[in-house]
């Protein structure tokens, strides 16, 4: 959703913001938005630093890192290899079938 509303610039932010369109072909609107992205901070970026603080050390109780477990299922082998989930369960790791 989007909401339109009026702001007052003094000549000298006018021109600077006209400037910048002019320099960049980007729209004034555009520049004011990218503007309190930066001031204030994008939402969806930190909705993404949030889930990525949340998530740090996921792997840090399993027997096996990521790369590891990467590498395990693209490798197809059949044999299931024991994996700790960090929660005190086990989980039989096995590769997808093709």
């Amino acid at each position: 959703m989007s909401h339109r509303t009026q702001i007052t610039l003094t000549d000298a932010q006018y021109i600077r913001l006209k400037h910048e369109s002019d320099r960049t072909g980007v729209g004034l609107a555009e520049l004011v938005r990218r503007a309190l992205a930066v001031a204030y901070g994008d939402s969806a970026r930190a909705d993404t630093t949030h889930v990525l603080e949340v998530s740090f050390g996921a792997w840090q109780d399993r027997e096996i890192d990521g790369e590891a477990y990467v590498e395990h299922v693209r490798s197809g082998t059949t044999a299931p290899r024991k994996l700790g989930t960090g929660r005190g369960r086990e989980h039989e790791a096995t590769p997808r079938p093709g």
